[in-house]
Formats: structure tokens, C-alpha cells, sequence
């Protein structure tokens, strides 16, 4: 499996009200369609699968909202590809194709949001790594 292209469709960021003590960040990502294409563009000998997808970060109670949509295009063997497809008709995926799919989509959608909150002085999602002073022995 390769990543041939990604995008997005859709950046959304909204802070509705001051902060609240109590705040509770939850993400959630959802994969609305996954399809097999033919592209005049790309030649390769594999077959183009492309997922569209959404990817939320809440802050809960009603503080803000970040919602990001695009489209990931994948190259996978024909054989591969045939069972993502079979699969996904009964809107299931396998296992390795979903690990690899959503970790694409939590890597660039998860630096977009970073740069999104950054942008709104929105408390981070995922904690950054920090310094801590070494104590003096």
C-alpha cells in the first residue's frame, strides 16, 4: 500500500464560547466512502482505491469544534484492493487496510488541527512533548 495523494476538502474551526473548567477533547474519525478509480493521470501497474473522510476534534461541553473532510488516494495490489472493495460493501474494512488508513488520516489531519488550535488558542489535542528541569543531585 502507498499514499499517491491526499487532500482536503473541507477545514472547519469554530470557538463558541470562553472556556469552560471542566473541558473534554474527544476525536473521532469516519470514512464516508472508499472507491475504486481509473486515472488517465496516474499510471501504475497497482489499483487506485480512494477513501473520503472526516476527522473531528470536539471540545466538550460546547466549547469548540475543528472538522476537517478530504480524500485519501491509495495505490494497493489488484488483489488487495478487490477485498478493501468486497468489504467495504458491507461497510467493513480489513484490518491491515483500516491500521493503515487511518493512521495517513490521524498524521496529516492531526498536524492540521495542532496548527489549527495554535491558531485559535484552543488547548492542544494531543499533548506535545516538554522540557522538565533535571533535579540537582
Amino acid at each position: 500500500m502507498r499514499v499517491i495523494g491526499f487532500n482536503f476538502d473541507k477545514i472547519s474551526v469554530e470557538k463558541l464560547k470562553d472556556r469552560t473548567e471542566k473541558l473534554n477533547i474527544k476525536t473521532n474519525i469516519d470514512i464516508s466512502e472508499i472507491k475504486q478509480i481509473e486515472s488517465d493521470i496516474l499510471k501504475t501497474k497497482d489499483d487506485l482505491v480512494q477513501a473520503k473522510f472526516s476527522y473531528t476534534v470536539k471540545y466538550e461541553p460546547g466549547y469548540a469544534n475543528i472538522d476537517l473532510k478530504g480524500t485519501a488516494l491509495l495505490s494497493l495490489e489488484e488483489k488487495q484492493a478487490k477485498e478493501v472493495i468486497k468489504e467495504w460493501k458491507k461497510k467493513q474494512m480489513p484490518e491491515g487496510f483500516r491500521t493503515f488508513l487511518f493512521n495517513i488520516i490521524m498524521r496529516k489531519a492531526s498536524l492540521r488541527s495542532l496548527h489549527l488550535e495554535d491558531e485559535l488558542n484552543l488547548p492542544l489535542h494531543l499533548p506535545l512533548p516538554t522540557l522538565i528541569p533535571q533535579k540537582e543531585k
